[in-house]
């Protein structure tokens, strides 16, 4: 694909849609690192402009990634919706923009619309489309989804308890839990990141969030985000897990280096679906990242953008409950500072909820990324107004396990107290029962984890 446009006197030619892709990207560090950004803004700027003229049939016909030795390219290409790409093929990039951000059109349409295009479409889309027409979009789609309990509706912020322990301290994981839960989060789910990955271990913590929201009767979910082949050998033995985690990749050989297949994948939702604790039919929590691709040598010279899209093309098969992009976890070399973190966090969370994804994000950095705290309240504001359907907390936004800043509990408290949202339907109902939440707002009796251990 030849391409070329003129711009201030100045003739910018491409000649690959790979090339024009990555060099409409807005600026990212990652992309830098992999050679294919544009060289400055005003090159940036002509291969939007070459984008948006490009027909989505061109991007089809026009693979990144062959199908014949990429699984993931295969998988997206066969789960077009054919009727409806028909109806679109002949669109160029910048109409299908127009359709999107149109009053006309609703997040029924917008859901309709996804079904028919590949996850590279929406990610050419995604570049074209500024801050603020990301956040719109992405408010006009509501995705619910049943694991338990259902999240999704409108009006509701979801939040994941991510009660995290250096060493896999039982008591320590719920000592931080009880805490979330006296702020009323942990209604997407109760998740944990273990430091040992054991069969044993995972089955400890399993059984022990199990026995929390048994006792206290939580209407929620839980699940331990380990390696998913670690994850089936503990239910495989007994252990109650109502989802099963695994971190995604946009590319086969990206998955390879996660340990994972397609068909390890099928497997683990047999699993799940069979001998898992959960009774609604989402069983599936899948994260992902712009960057991971490149770290492990996996990006095939295809932009970070494009690669995360690919992601969510990959997720959407297996109907998940969740799906949350870590957005600025990996880092500074992939995400430099604040501004790349916070355009991030909208693209992914518009190009999933594009997906039909049920679309959270872990707002979040490094203490090496040029980002504060500050830039993680804008971010989480922006993105309770797109209407995301859950983000992450963790004591204090300082996860000490991880060693990285997310929200702490008491900030998602906020954004809802802000933005006038609320937790799930039957988690607002369990904490009104429990006397922690009147009318969808928190009570004195919030914020003090000490009140389950007094209900003990």
């Amino acid at each position: 694909m030849y391409r070329k446009t003129t711009l201030y006197g100045l003739t910018y030619e491409f000649h690959s849609l790979k090339e024009i892709m990555a060099k409409a990207n807005e600026s990212r560090s990652g992309d830098d690192l992999a050679g294919i950004s544009a060289e400055n803004m005003k090159e940036r700027m002509a291969a939007k402009l070459v984008l948006a003229d490009i027909l989505l049939s061109d991007i089809r016909n026009t693979p990144l990634l062959d199908p014949d030795t990429d699984d993931v390219s295969q998988l997206i290409e066969n789960n077009v919706n054919e009727e409806v790409y028909q109806l679109v093929k002949n669109w160029t990039v910048a109409d299908l923009r127009e359709y999107i951000l149109s009053d006309e059109h609703t997040g029924k349409d917008l859901l309709t619309l996804g079904s028919g295009l590949t996850s590279e479409m929406i990610a050419a889309v995604a570049k074209i489309m500024s801050n603020l027409d990301l956040v719109q979009a992405a408010s006009k789609i509501k995705i619910i989804t049943h694991c338990q309990t259902k999240i999704g509706q409108q009006g509701v912020l979801a939040s994941r308890a991510q009660p995290n322990h250096p060493s896999d301290h039982l008591k320590g994981m719920t000592a931080s839990l009880y805490e979330a839960l006296s702020f009323g989060i942990g209604d997407a789910v109760i998740g944990i990141n273990p430091v040992i990955d054991t069969t044993e271990n995972i089955s400890a913590l399993l059984h022990e969030t199990k026995k929390v929201i048994d006792q206290f009767q939580i209407p929620t979910q839980n699940c331990v985000l380990s390696h998913v082949t670690s994850q089936m050998r503990a239910i495989e033995k007994g252990a109650p897990a109502d989802l099963i985690f695994q971190s995604l990749a946009g590319t086969q050989a990206g998955n390879e280096s996660f340990g994972i297949s397609l068909s390890m994948l099928e497997e683990a939702t047999t699993m799940i679906n069979e001998i898992g604790t959960a009774t609604g039919p989402n069983r599936w929590y899948f994260e992902s990242g712009q960057g991971s691709e490149l770290s492990s040598d996996a990006h095939f010279d295809i932009d970070q953008v494009t690669l995360e899209a690919r992601c969510y093309g990959l997720a959407r098969k297996f109907n998940p409950f969740i799906v949350n992009t870590v957005v600025g976890f990996i880092g500074p070399e992939y995400l430099y500072d604040s501004k790349q973190v916070i355009r991030a966090g909208l693209e992914d969370h518009f190009m999933g909820k594009m997906h039909g994804l049920p679309m959270g994000v872990d707002v979040c950095y490094t203490n090496h990324m040029n980002a504060d705290q500050n830039d993680m309240d804008t971010l989480s504001t922006l993105l309770g107004t797109a209407g995301v359907n859950f983000v992450i907390g963790v004591p204090m936004a300082d996860d000490c396990m991880l060693n990285y800043q997310s929200l702490s509990y008491h900030d998602i408290a906020t954004l809802r107290s802000v933005l006038r949202l609320e937790p799930a339907p039957a988690f607002k109902g369990w904490l009104e029962r429990l006397g922690l939440m009147e009318n969808g707002r928190l009570t004195k009796l919030a914020g003090d984890p000490t009140f389950f251990l007094q209900n003990v």
